[in-house]
């Protein structure tokens, strides 16, 4: 993506939107109280349309920082007193540089507890107005458009077998972009919940060692 003239985006279908925020609606949702040491963090799974496709928008870190050359939702640890979902918004506008007049919240996801001791909210928010997505040069590598009809296919997720340890879940969503848990995990996640109306739990996904920092 050039990062002077960013990807360009429009809102989805009003139908697809009123589906995806009854669903949310209707999830009864499990929220995590962090333990001590743990910190919170809210993301932003946003719905959009590029060239009139549906997409959920994924980045990838920058290959310094924290998570580097990692993919993601936009978001990040919460300021002090902060609510999940303002912190999603703001951190999405920071890094990947949509307004937070044309983002608008349709309903939350369950909280994932990550190895490296955050407790990730999931923000699922409708792009309501015509904008450009472009990386913070810092921060963001790419914005990647993955299409929500590639999320709902029948050979997601897919579960790499280990001997003697619990099988990764994956989420191969292009030839070259396999994507695991945190954010493998969160896919699934509105994959089930949000796209498909299924009453899912996290459970226990494991995180690959590589994503522990």
């Amino acid at each position: 993506m050039a990062a002077s003239r960013g990807r360009p985006l429009t809102p989805v279908q009003d139908d697809l939107l009123a589906g995806i925020r009854t669903r949310l609606g209707a999830h009864r949702r499990v929220a995590v109280e962090p333990a001590a040491g743990h910190r919170r963090a809210g993301v932003a799974a946003v719905i959009a349309a590029e060239r009139g496709r549906p997409v959920v928008l994924l980045i990838k870190r920058a290959a310094r920082g924290r998570n580097a050359g990692q993919y993601a939702f936009p978001g990040g640890r919460l300021e002090p007193g902060e609510r999940e979902v303002d912190g999603a918004l703001r951190e999405t506008y920071e890094e990947i540089g949509l307004p937070l007049e044309a983002l608008t919240p349709l309903g939350l996801l369950d909280d994932f507890v990550t190895d490296s001791g955050f407790v990730i909210t999931t923000v699922v928010v409708a792009l309501t107005g015509p904008a450009a997505a472009r990386g913070a040069p810092d921060e963001v590598a790419a914005v990647l458009p993955i299409p929500l009809a590639r999320l709902v296919e029948p050979d997601l997720p897919r579960w790499l077998q280990r001997d003697g340890a619990p099988p990764l879940l994956q989420m191969p969503l292009r030839h070259n972009l396999v994507v695991h848990a945190p954010t493998g995990a969160l896919l699934w996640h509105l994959r089930e919940v949000a796209l498909l109306g299924r009453e899912h739990r996290l459970g226990d996904v494991v995180q690959p060692e590589w994503t522990r920092r």
